[in-house]
């Protein structure tokens, strides 16, 4: 993660990529709870590749939006970034559990697929570059 030099400020509440501020803001580690399937540990690495998955989107990175992301296209770039996270853990080992707000998120996906069929292709295709993006970034960056 810090192979990729984002920055993340570890502050507030939720977790969220800030468009304008182009960095990520990441609550506390002690906030991350584990489960029987995820540790601690894990929910927070999840979380972050999401994020990470976000902030590869920007304008200057793979262009999926610019300075601003219009409401209608968000449940598209949630979509994108909860499976980029989801390939980076399965390449990372990573656990990722499903989380509480994911629910509500799910209506809105569910909705985009109903709108556009192939939404889904898009959304992996694009989760695809991402991961590779990063993945990229982190072998250039290695010592």
């Amino acid at each position: 993660m810090a192979a990729t030099k984002a920055v993340v400020h570890r502050a507030g509440s939720i977790a969220c990529y800030h468009l304008g501020d182009v960095c990520i803001e990441m609550p506390d580690r002690a906030r991350f709870i584990g489960s029987p399937t995820i540790s601690a540990t894990e929910a927070y690495s999840a979380t972050i590749l999401h994020e990470l998955v976000h902030w590869s989107g920007a304008r200057h990175r793979l262009a999926r939006f610019g300075d601003g992301l219009p409401k209608e296209e968000l449940a598209a770039e949630e979509l994108v970034a909860e499976i980029g996270a989801a390939f980076l853990c399965a390449d990372l080992g990573v656990s990722n559990q499903p989380r509480p707000d994911h629910a509500a998120y799910v209506a809105h996906w569910l909705q985009l697929l109903k709108n556009d069929a192939r939404a889904i292709f898009t959304a992996s295709r694009l989760a695809n570059q991402a991961a590779t993006y990063l993945h990229e970034l982190v072998s250039a960056n290695e010592w």
